[in-house]
């Protein structure tokens, strides 16, 4: 059992000084023209795409609400009946 602990963070830091962990993908390593790099970078700009238009939908939302609120607001001070 004592000899398991040492031997374990010796393997752990041979892998973590080792270059070989330092490896990446074509995207990250510097080939823009290969497959993968254009799949991430699809991946990306398809993700940026969802998260922009669930954020317009929430602030549309909230111009929707402010809009009623004061028109609401406007009819109480002058009488007629909200819209």
């Amino acid at each position: 059992m004592k000899f398991i602990r040492p031997f374990l963070w010796s393997v752990l830091a041979g892998v973590l000084a080792s270059p070989s962990g330092a490896w990446a993908c074509s995207a990250c390593f510097g080939k823009s023209d290969a497959t993968m790099a254009k799949s991430v970078n699809a991946g990306i700009f398809s993700l940026m795409g969802v998260i922009v238009t669930v954020l317009a939908g929430a602030a549309s939302f909230f111009v929707f609400l402010s809009r009623r609120a004061a028109s609401v607001a406007s009819a109480e001070n002058t009488g007629q009946p909200s819209k």
